[in-house]
């Protein structure tokens, strides 16, 4: 070639190239969804609606191959199961700087209730029924994670749960729908903000939906709900989480109604899009597009993908199919290319509005001081204080009194835990160490008086085969102990109680008994920790009995013959410190239970916003519907006590008829009458009398905590408009307000006996 073709040659070399590159630069910086689709291979976009697991997995590689080859060469929508930062960088070079379109990885982990600062578990903060501390507390959750590089968690679970069977009630905010719906809205506005930044990660709201009601309470098992209960009960917090702006949702792995949740249109698409109008995209629970053969529902892998897809399902978690079969789908014509880049849009939108493209790397430097922020432990320690539930107190056996005792024993398996305070998914991120009961106490009375530990015999569970799929996490069962073993440590136990003046019994569940893949069909104390109880009761010593779990356990000898009880669930990194400043009256208890507590599993599942029956239970001649136990729970919904008394009066409301639309004031007042300062939980109940359909015997549609000083009184307000007053009618298949007569009822717990009622007209 001469030098003179070459010589124009070369300025056309740099023409074509700033074409194909400064385009790509530019979306670098800031890119346009639409305009990455338009430059995409089918391959690459259907990496996008993949997630694939960031550590050997073989079901993944079985059907796809390795997960680093793909997103080398074709990028990747998610990466999950990486909670080490260095680690998140590591593959998002491989991402950003390998990949064709240096598209960005969206990191997701299970950041249930904290990364590093654990705060109490899900089910515990809404025993807070303070939606403000939650949404602050989510808040941190999210400002450690993205730090670490985790830009997307899943959570928050919104499950309803009316069986303490069920392993994963911990999770949630317990059994109904109207405090589930408050707590998903603040989880939802904690991780996300009202807006993304750098500080935020994506909320997840899962699993969409009725995987609580799961039969017998078995995990993963089937669902079998009528579509009015699924309106009316199980779909509302989803829909409040959506309101909130969830950017995603995760479906469930179970069937629904013998259809799997991952493969459900009517769940994904009319509910979800049509219904809601949701513009985020959904994930699959683990594996749960491949299990759509398990199932039974897909004949196999291309049918289970096939499926997915169609129903509504963006992005395939782990399992491989979507990379594996969808290819085949579009180019057969059973897909459209269009519905390919309809599932793929959101998913690069929600990466532009994060900042991935601008900032795709974590800042490893600055991770120690986000992560160790004084704050955050702060507003931990504040965390468990206003969780913790007080079930008994009799004779004032609490606050205790450091005046009057000289010495304190402190026993049980889980007086000393340190990890299983986080319970099961505190301890699968980077969690910092979490400050155990027996420390917490030494950390609150100093050298003043003599505090002494004994464990007692060990609690065991063997870790389930399902963590072989999880990050590396520090849990593990307390190990088996011989009999002479055990002898020695229950004796022990029993003599440190006879020496001391007062006892503390912190029993319950280790971390591995309460989550995913650990529903139980027993609540019974386990290991031994019963007769423990008993044995220390019967040195006639004082005793106070703190809970450490996720569920209501069977705690009936408890609670006849301990005089306090302490409910403080899973607590987190604070658990020790928080514990100690209500066990010392530092800070009052003013938790209230999420879930009815059952005297004993076979009464589940048990919620109080059952419908009245044949023979109603303000019956006069009503006893129970067991000949030979109690109907009614051991502790209501809603109950919690005080170190102080509150007295609730004057319940008004602003008319006693109005008309169908309308909205009524509902005013209460609310005194302290006791002799410390503390907190109450306000709750406002109604019943529709008659109507187009049955009506539950009470509905919580209101609540508030209240902060009162001695002698003080407030008025707390409450609005009973469409939205309170509105239900979806079986017979109508609608949402419909009804022109019927309503009982209201105001009080601190669902038994509350404070009655007013109003009627609804045309």
């Amino acid at each position: 070639m001469s030098s003179q073709p070459a010589k124009h040659f070369f300025p056309f070399l740099v023409f074509a190239a700033m074409q194909v590159f400064v385009p790509l630069l530019a979306a670098q910086s800031h890119p346009s969804a639409q305009d990455l689709l338009k430059q995409m291979t089918l391959e690459e976009k259907i990496a996008q609606l993949s997630q694939l697991p960031g550590k050997p997995f073989s079901v993944f590689e079985k059907e796809a191959g390795k997960p680093e080859d793909i997103v080398r060469k074709y990028g990747a929508g998610s990466v999950l199961w990486v909670s080490d930062p260095a680690e998140i960088n590591r593959w998002q070079h491989i991402a950003v700087d390998e990949s064709r379109l240096h598209i960005p990885v969206l990191f997701g982990l299970d950041v249930i209730h904290g990364y590093h600062t654990i705060f109490p578990a899900p089910i515990a903060m809404a025993s807070s029924w303070d939606p403000a501390m939650v949404e602050g507390a989510q808040t941190i959750a999210a400002r450690e994670a993205r730090a670490a590089g985790i830009a997307w968690t899943f959570a928050p679970m919104v499950d309803i749960a009316r069986d303490a069977r069920w392993g994963r009630m911990v999770e949630g905010a317990g059994e109904d729908p109207y405090l589930g719906a408050a707590m998903a809205r603040a989880q939802v506005l904690g991780f996300q903000g009202t807006t993304l930044g750098p500080d935020r990660a994506l909320a997840c709201a899962k699993h969409f939906a009725g995987y609580g009601a799961a039969d017998g309470g078995r995990d993963y098992d089937s669902s079998y709900i009528p579509e009015e209960e699924m309106w009316n009960v199980y779909l509302p917090p989803f829909k409040a989480a959506a309101d909130a702006g969830a950017a995603t949702f995760m479906s469930a792995y179970m069937d629904l109604n013998d259809v799997p949740a991952s493969g459900n249109r009517w769940l994904l698409h009319d509910v979800l899009r049509d219904a809601w109008n949701f513009q985020g995209f959904v994930v699959s629970d683990a594996e749960a597009v491949h299990s759509l053969i398990t199932h039974g529902y897909a004949r196999d892998g291309e049918d289970a993908a096939y499926k997915a897809f169609s129903s509504g399902l963006n992005m395939d978690m782990a399992s491989g199919a979507y990379w594996k079969y969808l290819p085949a789908e579009v180019k057969a014509g059973r897909i459209s290319m269009q519905q390919i880049d309809d599932a793929v849009l959101p998913i690069l939108e929600a990466k532009i509005r994060l900042g991935l493209f601008e900032h795709p790397f974590l800042d490893e430097s600055r991770l120690p001081q986000v992560l160790n922020a004084p704050e955050h432990m702060e507003a931990a320690r504040k965390a468990v204080q206003r969780s913790v539930v007080l079930l008994r107190n009799e004779h004032h056996a609490l606050p205790l009194d450091k005046s009057r005792i000289q010495s304190i024993a402190v026993i049980g398996p889980l007086a000393d835990a340190d990890l299983d305070l986080n319970g099961m998914w505190g301890a699968m991120t980077k969690p910092a160490p979490a400050v155990s009961i027996v420390q917490g106490i030494k950390n609150k009375i100093g050298n003043s008086l003599r505090v002494e530990f004994a464990h007692g015999p060990n609690i065991q569970r063997d870790i389930p085969s399902f963590f072989e799929n999880l990050p590396d996490i520090p849990m593990k069962e307390q190990p088996a102990q011989r009999d002479e073993e055990k002898r020695k440590a229950f004796d022990d136990a029993v003599a440190l109680a006879k020496r001391s003046d007062v006892t503390v019994m912190v029993l319950g569940e280790i971390a591995l008994m309460s989550g995913e893949a650990a529903s139980r069909s027993s609540l019974k104390l386990s290991g031994g920790q019963e007769e423990l109880l008993e044995a220390v009761v019967a040195t006639g010593k004082p005793v106070v009995l703190v809970l450490i779990n996720g569920r209501p356990l069977d705690i009936q000898w408890a609670s006849a013959h301990v005089p306090a009880i302490l409910e403080a669930w899973y607590p987190g990194s604070q658990g020790g410190n928080g514990i100690a400043d209500i066990l010392f009256g530092d800070a009052n208890p003013g938790g209230h239970l999420p879930v009815s507590w059952p005297h004993n599993s076979s009464q589940l599942p048990i919620y109080y916003n059952h419908n009245r029956t044949h023979r109603p239970e303000d019956a006069p001649d009503f006893t129970s519907r067991y000949w030979d136990s109690s109907s009614f729970p051991l502790y209501p919904f809603g109950y919690g006590l005080s170190y102080t008394t509150f007295s609730f009066d004057n319940l008004r409301l602003s008319n006693t008829a109005a008309k169908v639309g309308a909205s009524l004031d509902v005013s209460v007042d609310v005194t302290n009458t006791g002799s410390r300062a503390g907190d109450t939980v306000v709750q406002v109940y109604i019943h529709q009398r008659a109507g187009s359909a049955s009506r539950p015997v009470r509905q919580l549609k209101g609540f508030e905590r209240v902060n009162l000083v001695p002698g003080a009184r407030q008025t707390v307000h409450f609005k009973l408009g469409p939205e309170e007053l509105q239900f979806w009618s079986p017979t109508l298949k609608k949402w419909v307000v009804e022109p019927e007569q309503f009982d209201v009822w105001a009080g601190e717990d669902s038994t509350a006996k404070l009655h007013a009622e109003f009627r609804l007209t045309e």
